[in-house]
Order: C-alpha cells, then structure tokens, then sequence
C-alpha cells in the first residue's frame, strides 16, 4: 500500500545511515550530526537525487558515489574501517543474520521485496 502510494504521488524515499562507522559497536563511532544535517540537507536541495550512484556488495543498496561537504566515509561504510577484511566478515555475519530473521515473513512477502534482500 505504502508503494502504491508513493508511486502515484512520485514520492521519492531515502535511507540515511545515522549508525556506526568506522567499525563494529566498541570500536567506530556514531555517524555525527553535522554529517546527517548535510545529508538532509542534499536531499532538500534536490543534489542527492542529481548524484552518481554504485551499488553496494552484499546488501543491494545505491549508495552516492560523493556528495558535497559529506565524506566517501560515511557515504560507503567499507571505506569508513581501516581494515576490509573485519569489515567483509561483519557485513557477511550480518546479511545472514538478516536472512534468518526474514525467514518467518517468507509467505507475507511479494516476490520484488525477496529479491532485494542480502546477498550471502
């Protein structure tokens, strides 16, 4: 139903990451304010829309490529940690666990939705 709607209104929906970077709880840091004001701020001024997108391993999203005054850190979160190969092993733990807890809305859910999940 939400889709319905967004599609006649030609609404346009935008997840921001204002969660860890930089590593696992314990290590990273939450993403800051100021680096979440910025990302409202572009998608208020219409330049995250105009923006060159990629897509990101394992889970699907496009994420920006770059954005004004918002670091590549926090817009691809593989390059927010010193180290990839923790980042990949998290990432994958992750998608699994993701997977696994999806399993009991298997039935309730359209096929397009399914497809867009984690990749492992």
């Amino acid at each position: 139903m939400l889709a319905e709607r967004m599609d006649k209104v030609q609404a346009k929906c935008w997840l921001i990451n204002t969660g860890w970077v930089g590593g696992k709880f314990g290590v990273g840091l939450q993403c800051s304010l100021k680096y979440t004001c910025k990302l409202i701020n572009v998608i208020h001024n219409g330049s995250l829309a105009k923006a060159k997108f990629e897509n990101f391993d394992v889970f699907n999203p496009s994420i920006p490529k770059s954005l004004p005054e918002v670091p590549n850190t926090v817009l691809n979160p593989a390059k927010a940690w010193k180290n990839t190969s923790p980042f990949e092993a998290n990432q994958k733990k992750l998608a699994t666990m993701f997977k696994d807890a999806f399993k009991k809305y298997k039935k309730e859910v359209l096929q397009d939705v399914k497809d867009t999940g984690p990749q492992v």
